[in-house]
């Protein structure tokens, strides 16, 4: 059965790496995690890390995922007037 691990206990243990006060091995017998799930979360933050503090990506965002939004409104609204024309023909 696979763990799942949450962000908070990723990026804790990916900021650990990156710092280099230990070693993989003490790391991954410290979080029992393996050290190449450590690696590559390390890397993920490394890959990352510029992005956490630019605001214009998070508004992007923001308006993709409310642009999203409108237009699965306005699909539902379309297919329950298309299913009623369909019965009235």
């Amino acid at each position: 059965m696979r763990k799942n691990y949450s962000a908070r206990f990723k990026s804790k243990v990916a900021l650990e790496a990156l710092t280099g006060n230990k070693t993989m091995a003490e790391l991954a017998s410290q979080f029992e995690v393996h050290r190449v799930q450590i690696q590559q979360w390390k890397k993920t933050l490394r890959e990352n890390l510029s992005t956490i503090f630019s605001a214009k990506k998070r508004k992007d965002e923001k308006r993709n995922n409310d642009l999203i939004d409108e237009l699965y409104k306005q699909i539902g609204q379309l297919k329950v007037e298309n299913d009623w024309l369909k019965k009235k023909v």
